[in-house]
């Protein structure tokens, strides 16, 4: 018997999903452990595997759409079982419930179908959902153009959302015809992107529609039309990027021309070490171009700088620049932060000549690295042990008071800033939490950690001491209570047993929600952290 597999919840606030890849397709048989596809959340992509076993009958979301959770998904059956109950129930239902002007319904329902329909060959491509709270989206970089040759997997686009940056890859083969977004131009999630088809196609009846041509008929004649002048569009649009000047065809990947692009290189230059000697990306990051291909381009810019600052000295320019999805999240969660919890924070100073002693200890026994992150994070754990206040989070009827702890450490990425959660994190030692720290660091800087590694976080710490930063105030990570600010060692003047010495301290600010943690609650806990920061040997048992 069929069995309905529906978008799956992969983490616990996810309310729509957008299929990445199948990784089977309908007819192909599926064992129970295989991977059926690979889907989107707000955080990561995750591959979504089989309970059951038969044969894939149906795919009820396409690659690149997005689907509420619980939504159909596939049907996975026995081969040639007629499915057609579960696809059309409602269907058939509704159809019943019909008794008058049969003939107008049947009349509505061919102009629907003309409506949606499209030349043989040619794919619409709408704006992708690629996170569940994206709503609209910029397109940062077309990495093609009109006129172009699109294979499968060529990259098309690279477009903002709320999250990242992602690369939007092409299912299906073709010229692109038409881009109904343009760079740094935004448009809702579904809108029409782009379309591909065979090269001379006319589409203009559907860039008309919104992504649908008007009817059949008016369709197939416009092919008819256009099939008279293929090639010589085609030539128009030839991508200068993928030929050399000796119009030797230069092969690479997408990405590759785009690195290439960005950094001015040609890429007749560069070595291939992909597949018939294709440039790929790691070829285009690690070429060095000869330092006599520069000399001539730099005295020309020279030239050209002196006379431009002469034109402009006196001119005033200003520039927009449009606000990335990520940057809009951030915004809008950080806003909500300021403005709904009553805020206030607190100041230390501690002294760190122990701790730089004592990590200096550690870090010579051989496979051994710890970080003065890694030791604030760790005292962090000890003292919300002692000051269980400080481990709580607000809600209108009740203070919820944690029994674990799970620290935040935040980390800077391409146009944001992502938090990774260390669970349970006073248990840990302090060379397990530095090994922690830098995998899920690591991940979160390659877009490859996952929802449940950015969750249930009850405190959280931001350094800035490693760019120079010695006092600032961050804001607090809802729904924790508090955040602590880390500011840069400093060698300084300080006084000890009555004399003035060399020493080297750093400041804390520790961010309070006074709806949970006091004045004096805050001021104990800074006190049992310095305690613990000024004796590292207390966080060794």
């Amino acid at each position: 018997m069929a069995t309905i597999v529906n978008m799956p919840r992969l983490s616990d606030t996810m309310e729509e999903g957008v299929v990445a890849k199948w990784l089977k397709n309908v007819g192909d048989k599926v064992e129970e452990g295989d991977i059926l596809a690979e889907i989107e959340t707000d955080k990561a992509t995750m591959e979504f595997e089989s309970f059951h076993e038969g044969t894939l009958l149906h795919i009820g979301i396409q690659e690149g759409e997005t689907s509420p959770v619980d939504k159909l998904l596939a049907i996975i059956g026995e081969e040639g079982e007629d499915i057609s109950a579960l696809l059309n129930g409602k269907e058939s239902s509704s159809k019943e419930e019909v008794t008058e002007e049969p003939k107008e319904e049947t009349k509505s329902e061919a102009t629907n179908t003309d409506a949606v329909a499209v030349p043989e060959g040619v794919q619409v491509i709408t704006m992708p959902r690629l996170s569940d709270t994206m709503t609209d989206g910029t397109v940062a970089t077309w990495l093609k153009k009109v006129g172009d040759v699109v294979e499968e997997g060529d990259m098309l686009a690279e477009i903002e959302t709320d999250k990242a940056t992602m690369e939007f890859e092409s299912f299906y083969e073709g010229t692109l015809l038409y881009v109904g977004v343009q760079e740094g131009d935004t448009a809702p999630v579904d809108s029409l992107l782009a379309i591909i088809g065979p090269s001379g196609t006319d589409v203009s009846a559907i860039v008309a529609n919104g992504g649908a041509a008007s009817t059949t008929e008016k369709t197939t004649t416009n092919i008819e039309k256009k099939e008279e002048k293929p090639a010589a569009k085609t030539e128009e649009a030839k991508p200068i990027s993928t030929t050399n000047n000796s119009s030797e065809r230069v092969f690479a990947s997408p990405l590759a021309k785009k690195i290439a692009a960005d950094k001015g290189i040609n890429l007749a230059d560069v070595n291939g070490s992909g597949e018939n000697g294709r440039i790929i990306k790691k070829d285009v990051e690690n070429f060095t171009p000869a330092a006599k291909a520069t000399e001539a381009p730099v005295a020309k810019s020279s030239s050209s700088i002196s006379t431009t600052s002469f034109v402009a000295a006196n001119e005033e320019k200003s520039e927009e620049v449009k606000n990335s999805q990520m940057r809009k999240a951030i915004a809008k969660s950080l806003g909500n932060s300021k403005f709904s919890a009553p805020d206030f924070s607190l100041n230390i100073e501690v002294d760190m000549d122990a701790a730089i002693a004592s990590r200096k200890t550690i870090n010579a026994i051989p496979d051994t690295k710890v970080s003065f992150n890694d030791m604030v994070v760790k005292a962090c754990a000890m003292a919300l042990q002692k000051h269980p206040q400080v481990n709580t989070s607000w809600s209108d009827n009740t203070t919820i008071y944690h029994s674990h702890i799970h620290v935040g450490v935040a980390v800077a990425v391409d146009d944001g800033l992502l938090v990774p959660v260390i669970k349970h994190t006073n248990q840990l030692s302090l060379t397990q939490i530095g090994a922690s720290v830098r995998d899920l660091a690591g991940k979160a800087r390659n877009k490859k950690i996952t929802p449940a590694e950015m969750q249930g976080s009850t405190f959280t710490v931001s350094n800035l001491g490693m760019f120079g930063i010695n006092n600032f105030t961050s804001i607090i990570n809802q729904p924790n209570s508090a955040i602590l600010s880390v500011g840069a060692i400093v060698e300084k003047p300080v006084v000890k047993n009555g004399q003035i010495v060399v020493g080297n301290t750093m400041n804390l600010t520790l961010t309070c929600d006074h709806r949970t943690v006091d004045g004096a609650v805050g001021a104990q806990f800074l006190q049992t952290l310095k305690t613990f920061i000024e004796n590292p040997v207390t966080m060794l048992a």
